[in-house]
């Protein structure tokens, strides 16, 4: 037999790897010779490497046994299955269990589809790879075997359960850190379903009843937030500045050029580490693999920059990381225990003095993209970090006081001077602002953010995010000092200019800004008055109606703050008031009641329970937003006939009201949960949550004689108002 194994070896150019496997398979027990399964391993090693840089360094198409055939002989012959064996029995054994973790590192990266799969349904062994990265000189190829791994494994994997996982941190250098993040996004998102239909709110909340308890996630998260130092380090990882030796500028550039290499940035280093590590022996291998490693330097000066160059590029990378777990973090259960340390670590002043050397920096217009990716594909490093690092922002702004840490002493000096001149009670969020965590420097984070959006290209990728980051700025209990200190800064002609000078086609961009302009003007006088005095032709003023009209779902909550400004200012009696409400386009065309129905009927008819998502569910409270200010003036019951008759106008009795009363059926449901905060529709709207439930309520009341029943305005004929929730 053996015989025959080595003649077909020849004939098939194995390279010795089935005779190899065989003598280790035959020392797979607790007595064998551990120094000849080492050996054994060493001469597996270079066969692989050799075919994995090649795989990393060229144009990475799908893996062919012609291509690869060193990889798909150890496949064959049950390599993986008995380096699997290996890592798992004789672990403690660290130089064997190195070496076997190194060959299916190698291996996983031609064979991925294939092995990581395999290696994933063994939990025991995906937790035991945790320990092998104590070892320095492994610890690459070890993390990106666990990040393949991870990334197809059906269930996540409890961070709890990682063997000692506190001294495993405690023991990584920042460097380590940083990638270790790659391991712990995966382990702390929840799971995509990748499926639409499963975003929905009906889909989502049947989903949260049959998971009562936390999910793993949230559970890997409160597991991270027990470990000693770990959310100081990463504040010292994100706000860790860049070497600024002789010559980093020219270096920053010289980055441009390696956009091609950055998704296998890490990949390369772990693979140039196998490489330094493997005998003598294998000296004609490697040179070959250095030559394909080194002729991607052709397009660089001078081979001696690498290091450095390479050093800004994984800095960058670090940060990637970072900022997507602090993030990450920032949205979970323990949301304020997490703004508590990273307000603590100062990470937001940290951000402030990296913007414009780092993360908003200077850089060339060349059209440089990434390995695989073409040139309309936003994942350059500089892109990545800007969208990161905006996400960022919009996470820790969002309904938190610390929210005022984006800004200077001097900025908030200036919010106290404008709740003074206004004779207004000042912020109490502002007042208990501690100083000395606040941003360094002449400019805030935040005013430093409004400079470069206004500067920022019509088609650029970053208006969506730059919105939504200062959005969240204002979110939660309407702020007049925080809303003047943004429009003193010309926000709102930036705004409009987009929206109308530029007519912005993007539909995300579109509602972004739609939600920003709601939440700038909001029961704020003067912002009306500089719309007017910006949107001064009824030109103008029809191409902002036309976006506004084409799409709902993006407008509705601009409509919704019209609607409740206009309401607001016709209770006061003030000269300056008055004055805007007969000069201002945008209160007079809302304060038409034909254009109120006109609203409210399209925002209850764009919308069905089975459709609902996080998305389009304001549309359901735009609507109701409509009828609770009409309810408050003794007007619900003529809002209800307005909409009898306009169904019968466009030939569907029944269809909307009956759809209406479906919605409010399950807003009771996903609003009236124990678990929901209400305080986001209360502080969106300044209506207490009651008398929300008090009109839905009403609305929902059976009683046909009442004259604020939905009921009361379906003919019995059209009347269907008891069909179950279903998804389909």
């Amino acid at each position: 037999m053996l015989t025959l194994l080595k003649e077909r070896d020849k004939q098939a150019k194995w390279n010795g790897i089935p005779l190899l496997l065989q003598k280790l398979y035959e020392n797979s027990h607790p007595n064998s010779d551990f120094s000849q399964c080492q050996s054994i391993l060493k001469e597996i090693s270079p066969l692989l490497s050799m075919e994995a840089m090649a795989f990393v360094t060229e144009e990475r198409k799908s893996a062919q046994e012609s291509t690869f055939p060193n990889t798909y002989t150890f496949d064959l012959f049950g390599g993986v299955d008995v380096s699997d064996v290996w890592v798992l029995l004789y672990g403690m054994l660290y130089l064997v269990s190195v070496t076997c973790c190194s060959c299916l590192f190698l291996f996983s990266f031609v064979q991925t589809e294939g092995v990581t799969k395999r290696l994933a349904e063994r939990n025991d062994f995906v937790l035991f790879l945790f320990t092998l990265m104590t070892n320095k000189k492994t610890f690459l190829q070890t993390a990106t075997l666990i990040e393949d791994i991870l990334g197809v494994k059906k269930e996540m994997i409890q961070l709890e359960d990682i063997p000692s996982l506190s001294s495993l941190v405690s023991s990584f250098d920042q460097q380590q850190l940083a990638n270790f993040c790659r391991i712990l996004a995966v382990t702390i998102s929840e799971l995509d379903t990748g499926s639409d239909d499963k975003h929905t709110l009906l889909a989502k909340n049947a989903q949260q009843k049959k998971n009562l308890g936390p999910s793993r996630a949230e559970i890997n998260q409160a597991t991270l937030l027990n470990i000693p130092g770990f959310i100081e380090r990463l504040c010292k990882l994100a706000t860790r500045k860049v070497s600024e030796t002789a010559g980093a500028s020219s270096f920053l550039q010289e980055l441009e050029e390696w956009y091609t290499w950055l998704d296998n940035a890490l990949v390369i280093d772990a693979l140039m580490r196998v490489a330094d590590e493997e005998t003598e022996q294998s000296s004609t291998v490697f040179p070959v693999m250095r030559a394909r490693y080194e002729s991607g330097l052709a397009n660089t000066s001078t081979r001696n920059q690498l290091p450095q160059s390479m050093k800004i590029m994984h800095e960058i990378m670090y940060k990637l990381e970072v900022l997507y777990v602090l993030c990450v973090l920032l949205m979970g259960r323990q949301r304020n225990q997490v703004h508590k340390m990273i307000a603590e670590f100062r990470l937001i002043p940290g951000l402030n003095n990296l913007f414009d050397k780092l993360i908003w920096r200077k850089h060339s217009a060349s059209a440089l993209v990434l390995h695989g990716h073409n040139q309309n594909c936003d994942c350059s490093p500089d892109i990545t970090l800007k969208i990161q690092f905006l996400r960022l922002l919009q996470s820790f702004s969002d309904h938190h006081e610390n929210k005022y840490l984006l800004l200077n002493s001097q900025e908030l000096n200036e919010l106290s001077a404008i709740s003074l001149k206004a004779n207004i009670p000042e912020v109490e969020a502002v007042v208990n602002t501690d100083r000395n965590l606040v941003c360094d420097g002449k400019r805030g984070l935040l005013t430093r953010l409004l400079q470069v959006m206004k500067k920022e290209p019509a088609e650029s990728s970053f208006r969506f995010w730059q919105a939504r980051a200062v959005e969240s700025f204002l979110r939660g209990a309407t702020s007049y000092a925080d809303q003047m200190f943004l429009l003193k800064r010309g926000l709102l002609e930036h705004i409009l200019y987009c929206i109308v000078d530029s007519e912005c086609k993007s539909r995300d961009v579109l509602q972004s800004y739609f939600d920003l302009l709601g939440e700038l003007m909001k029961f704020n006088i003067d912002a009306f008055k500089r719309f007017n005095k910006y949107i001064n032709t009824d030109e103008k003023f029809q191409i902002f109606l036309n976006q506004i009209n084409s799409s709902l779902v993006d407008s509705n909550m601009l409509v919704r703050c019209i609607t409740l400004s206009l309401d607001r200012f016709e209770s006061q009696s003030d000269i300056k008031v008055a004055e805007v409400l007969s000069e201002c386009r945008l209160l007079s065309y809302m304060s038409q009641m034909s254009m109120r129905m006109s609203f409210l009927f399209r925002l209850i008819n764009i919308i069905h329970v089975q459709t609902l998502t996080q998305e389009n569910v304001s549309c359901l409270n735009t609507s109701l937003v409509i009828l609770m200010l009409a309810r408050r003036k003794d007007k619900l019951p003529f809002y209800l006939r307005t909409l009898q008759e306009m169904e019968y106008t466009k030939k569907y009795p029944g269809f909307i009201l009956n759809n209406f009363h479906s919605l409010l059926r399950f807003w009771q449901q996903h609003y009236l949960n124990k678990d929901k905060d209400s305080t986001c529709l209360e502080n969106s709207s300044c209506i207490s949550f009651s008398y929300w439930k008090e009109t839905v309520s009403i609305l929902l009341s059976p009683d046909r004689t009442s004259p604020c029943a939905i009921v009361s305005y379906i003919d019995e004929a059209y009347m269907d108002i008891d069909r179950e929730f279903t998804e389909e």
